[in-house]
């Protein structure tokens, strides 16, 4: 059996689910099942194809009219893609030769396309119109609550030369590199359709089923997303040990994958690739497709064992991978994630190469089974990636740092002090610069995950990563999906968490502001001086060596977290009011016993300035 049975579940039974929960004003989603054929032409690197949509309307709303996406039609001279790089402060430079957006240098048959050139729904023509990557399609007949229609669609496309994840002859040799290639469903959700243009970054898709042939020159390996359903007649490796192969006569193999509940199909091909199989005990198998060039096979071929301890960290400390296979394919223009499968470049060293297989592997959870909006909310599905990431490359690759997450925190205070920080809420492609985007989404999106280990406490954060897991896989959660799962772990209140830190550009800023003697004690003033609330955790260090902390408690949050260094003695202090921008306590030790007092010795909290948060006797 080729499917778990969490998505099994979700698969045979998620129609019904989803219209009680609409029938009850609870969630609901829309859901897709395609059926493609697909002919390639190697040499013009040019294909046509077949599409049948069955989609299933599962909101409480009649629609009459549905979106597509064309997203190879980005990669043309003038497209929306082409005039923002140009016009960015900061253009990606992956798609930039000498100063110029290498879309607009695009021969007519060097760019993409994709046309689609009849559509039917049920049988009866519906209107249809090409609006740059968006195909808007006025029904035939509207879709009525929980009804079903069927699309079919001829289409055609020109896979573009290589410039940004998809396309042609990338800079490593990959001969195709097939990511976003197909007319693709917009979603439609409680917020309504989501029918954002291809500019240059994130994607949102619906949920289904896809049943997939793809026929090319015989001499190519494909590789990606879905099960092979052919292997007897395909070979190059995906056959199982002893069948005999019986490939068809002719110029052409046609390869037959299915993929059930996923939201996109991605696939590579080159004539060159070996492919490599694992199957990993109580897990996928694990499929490595790369280019047959002797300066990487090396590397490749150590990526494999830790490709394996990363896919069961991340099943251990997130939840179980659901499918039965996962694909790591030699292409694209760095690392992409996909369903049930990356496109990555192999031409790296070997710690590059593992880290970029950590963070594409970890998308596997967070995007392509929680299915954030990526374009509304890119932090989600790229921070907590980074966050869990970097958790999963300290361990697999030993290297024991005591704070894994450092470059996050340093990036976000270079973002908050650069005067071009944009709250998270902004969509994706209304970033003023590349660099804010960027460091928004994986800096400080990453953060995010990390402090909130320090607010909560590091068990219940863990605790709360694996119970939206599982409340949430398969679907679309929100923002504040996670914040109430964290909240119903802690027993804590944290909108003002989620507010400030993703609605705001509001920073965290506390100070020591005086240590004077008082008596036979010393008093401790406490400053805030930026906007966001923040629990505090304070050390202070004896001149003996001996050590104690003091937590003052948020008031908003309604609750403490568990004493984080349970071998140290902690003083749990009265609650420190957001409003009051002071706050004062008494170490009941005279002054000069005192050696230095910290705030926040961890550093897990993104305070932007670090040097009033230490006070040092002076010698």
């Amino acid at each position: 059996m080729q499917l778990k049975k969490t998505v099994l579940y979700f698969a045979l039974l998620g129609f019904g689910v989803f219209i009680q929960a609409q029938n009850s004003k609870m969630y609901w989603q829309q859901h897709v099942d395609y059926s493609m054929e697909v002919d390639m032409d190697v040499k013009t690197y040019q294909y046509t194809g077949t599409q049948d949509l069955i989609y299933t309307n599962n909101s409480p709303d009649e629609l009459s009219r549905v979106y597509f996406h064309l997203f190879f039609n980005a990669f043309q001279p003038g497209s929306e893609m082409d005039i923002r790089l140009q016009s960015t402060k900061d253009p990606d430079g992956r798609m930039m030769k000498e100063g110029k957006s290498r879309i607009a240098t695009l021969l007519p048959n060097e760019i993409g396309y994709l046309h689609v050139e009849s559509l039917t729904q049920d049988g009866e023509n519906a209107t249809y119109n090409e609006e740059g990557t968006i195909l808007v399609v006025d029904l035939a007949k509207p879709i009525p609550i929980g009804g079903k229609t069927t699309f079919k669609m001829d289409f055609k496309g020109q896979v573009p030369v290589q410039i940004r994840r998809s396309g042609r002859n990338n800079d490593e040799g990959v001969a195709l590199s097939m990511s976003q290639w197909y007319p693709k469903m917009a979603e439609y959700d409680f917020e309504g359709w989501h029918a954002d243009p291809y500019i240059s970054r994130e994607f949102h898709g619906v949920w289904g089923d896809f049943d997939v042939k793809l026929t090319l020159d015989k001499d190519y390996v494909v590789g990606g997303t879905g099960y092979l359903q052919n292997p007897q007649e395909i070979g190059h490796g995906y056959e199982m040990s002893g069948t005999k192969v019986k490939k068809p006569k002719g110029k052409t193999l046609t390869w037959h994958f299915k993929a059930p509940m996923v939201h996109d199909f991605m696939w590579a091909a080159d004539p060159d690739y070996l492919h490599d199989t694992l199957k990993m005990e109580n897990g996928p198998t694990l499929h490595f497709l790369y280019k047959n060039d002797p300066e990487i096979i090396d590397n490749w071929k150590k990526l494999q064992p830790k490709t394996v301890e990363a896919m069961e960290f991340f099943s251990k400390n997130i939840g179980e991978y659901p499918y039965e296979q996962y694909s790591i394919v030699h292409g694209g223009d760095g690392g992409m994630e996909y369903a049930m499968s990356t496109l990555i470049t192999g031409g790296r060293k070997f710690g590059s190469l593992v880290g970029v297989m950590s963070h594409e592997l970890a998308h596997s959870w967070f995007q392509q089974v929680l299915a954030t909006n990526e374009a509304k909310h890119e932090w989600m599905d790229e921070g907590f990636t980074s966050f869990i990431s970097a958790l999963c490359m300290n361990e697999i690759m030993d290297r024991n740092n005591d704070n894994p997450f450092e470059n996050s925190y340093n990036g976000y205070r270079r973002l908050a002090l650069s005067g071009q920080e944009q709250p998270q809420t902004t969509h994706a492609d209304r970033y003023d610069s590349n660099f804010a985007y960027s460091t928004s989404a994986y800096s400080k999106g990453a953060v995010f995950i990390a402090q909130l280990g320090y607010v909560i406490g590091q068990d219940k954060l863990m605790q709360s990563l694996r119970k939206y897991y599982d409340d949430f896989k398969f679907k679309h959660p929100t923002p504040n999906d996670f914040k109430r799962t964290a909240e119903k772990v802690s027993g804590m209140e944290l909108d003002w968490y989620l507010i400030d830190w993703t609605q705001t550009t509001n920073t965290i800023d506390y100070g020591i502001k005086e240590v004077t003697a008082q008596g036979t004690g010393t008093k401790v003033a406490l400053e805030r001086i930026g906007l966001m609330p923040m629990p505090l955790d304070i050390l202070v260090v004896y001149n003996d060596g001996t050590r104690e902390t003091y937590y003052a408690p948020l008031r908003m949050m309604r609750g403490e977290k568990a004493n984080p260094y349970p071998g140290i003695n902690r003083t749990i202090l009265p609650d420190w009011p957001w409003a009051y921008p002071s706050f004062d306590f008494m170490v009941d030790k005279p002054i000069d016993t005192i050696r230095a007092i910290v705030i926040d010795p961890s550093q897990l909290m993104a305070d932007i300035d670090l040097e009033n948060n230490i006070w040092q006797a002076l010698d």
